[in-house]
């Protein structure tokens, strides 16, 4: 997989740009607040439609202006496709691959798989469990790209219902709620969440023996594990089993969310735990250890989505290398494999090596605009 091609029009601080990538690995360089960022960020929002940077899509537009596009070429198994993203509000945003529309995010996010890593990722562990999920659920969508259908469904489906509880909010002791149609909505978020928790739990149970043995080759003597915090005390169930589970649940703490007008039990509310031998690492790992975890599991990600998809995904380090040590520089710089694309940032040149710079494309970032070196 090669991104080959990335345009913007509107885009953040971009009034246009057209850029063709020409190497394998390419670097861009500037002072910060001049717009590095947003190139990684427009390329993994090709590949997700999501952004750790914005709550709305709106944001992606520059300032002053109605609209923005996002249009990429990528090379995918020796085929070149088209994707473009147009955002002008209130318009719902465009999706076209190879001038197709698409109407189903999971037709336009099956193209493009990468895998980002940036500062604000070193703070995982540090996060909140919001965080912590919006991380999982990023990678899953990079080997099924339909979960992010599920997880859009069941947000609905729990919006809907916290609208319906708080309508009712204070009515439950004259008996005023209508409890028919709250099993209607307990039926069907209990399917919606026992989908989103099988996937989570799955690509975990594969993640997590992939980043055991690489985050082993970082520390030597530390090892680590994963486990999927769930508000319904699940294990690893099929589908159905967990289904049943969750539906149960509901009906167990059904007055409680009826007196606080609050969905109390889902996927929302679950979390992910990470443990260096044996202790809990958000609470006792030192910030070496837990950008030693983090690293593991950016490189794990790449090694899962390529398996899965017989593809490498394309690899974006957002100015990360400065948060790193000398040893996790060179063993991330050492693991990235020459079919890797990399896309990076960075201020300057100087945590990268001569031999690492000789076969990278070096551009310079200033003020929305680029030029090669």
């Amino acid at each position: 997989m090669f991104l080959k091609r990335l345009k913007f029009n509107n885009y953040r601080n971009y009034k246009d740009l057209d850029f063709e990538f020409s190497k394998n690995k390419t670097l861009f360089v500037g002072k910060n607040a001049q717009g590095k960022t947003n190139l990684l960020e427009a390329a993994y929002y090709l590949s997700s439609l999501t952004s750790n940077r914005i709550k709305k899509d709106m944001e992606l537009i520059k300032f002053g202006e109605e609209f923005c596009s996002i249009n990429a070429s990528v090379i995918k198994s020796g085929i070149d496709i088209d994707l473009d993203i147009s955002i002008n509000p209130p318009k719902n945003k465009v999706l076209k691959v190879n001038g197709i529309k698409k109407n189903k995010s999971r037709d336009f996010v099956r193209v493009l798989s990468t895998v980002s890593f940036s500062n604000s990722d070193l703070l995982l562990l540090r996060g909140e469990p919001s965080d912590r999920r919006k991380w999982l659920d990023n990678a899953i969508c990079q080997v099924y790209p339909a979960f992010l259908d599920k997880l859009n469904k069941y947000n609905k489906i729990r919006l809907q219902k916290a609208n319906f509880l708080a309508e009712f909010q204070g009515a439950y002791n004259a008996g005023g709620i209508n409890h028919d149609m709250l099993d209607v909505f307990n039926t069907q978020l209990a399917n919606s969440s026992a989908n989103i928790m099988y996937l989570r739990m799955k690509f975990l149970s594969e993640l997590k023996k992939i980043a055991y043995e690489k985050h082993l080759s970082i520390s030597k003597d530390e090892e680590l594990n994963i486990e999927y915090e769930n508000t319904v005390s699940a294990q690893f169930l099929s589908v159905s089993e967990l289904s049943t589970l969750v539906y149960d649940k509901l009906n167990e703490i059904k007055d409680e969310e009826i007196r606080k007008a609050q969905c109390l039990i889902g996927p929302h509310r679950d979390d992910v735990s990470f443990f260096i031998n044996n202790l809990d690492a958000k609470r006792y790992a030192s910030q070496g250890q837990q950008r030693t975890i983090v690293l593991a599991l950016k490189l794990s990600e790449l090694d899962i989505i390529q398996e899965k998809i017989n593809e490498m995904p394309v690899l974006l380090l957002d100015d990360v290398l400065a948060e790193l040590d000398n040893l996790r520089q060179n063993y991330l710089l050492d693991t990235i494999k020459d079919g890797v694309q990399t896309i990076i940032t960075s201020v300057d040149t100087l945590a990268f090596d001569d031999n690492f710079l000789k076969d990278v494309e070096i551009v310079t970032v200033e003020q929305g605009r680029i030029k090669n070196n």
